[in-house]
């Protein structure tokens, strides 16, 4: 196994990696809507805060060698299913080639974030 590490995407606030490559696979932990450079949050609806989240996932895919074209499954929490529509319309913007995924209400995630999401992507 070997750690992914950029400055690119938030530092993990806990004891993980951004991301892990086992074998031919980039596993992405959850990202939230933090700045890699504040670590502060950023933007107060689903909206904002899903292309940060994306944004954070894709920069973490590239330190690893691998692409949103490559994600082959994403887990997503939301922390209201009301939001879920609103959120699709930026998700579908990064992750067009449809990866397998399970979405789910929660009732808090870390930092009162509204989205998190943690990928798995082919390395070529």
């Amino acid at each position: 196994m070997k750690v992914v590490q950029t400055n690119s995407a938030p530092a993990a606030i806990g004891p993980y990696s951004q991301g892990i490559i086992s074998g031919n696979l980039v596993f992405v932990a959850g990202q939230t809507p933090l700045d890699p450079a504040s670590g502060q949050i950023v933007g107060a609806s689903v909206i904002e805060q899903t292309e940060q989240v994306c944004k954070n996932i894709i920069e973490i895919l590239k330190a690893a060698g691998s692409s949103a074209e490559k994600v082959v499954k994403t887990t997503c929490f939301l922390a209201d299913m009301n939001d879920f529509a609103a959120f699709n319309g930026i998700y579908v913007k990064y992750f067009p080639g449809k990866p397998a995924r399970s979405t789910f209400a929660v009732k808090q995630l870390p930092k009162n974030a509204l989205v998190e999401i943690e990928a798995i992507a082919e390395i070529s």
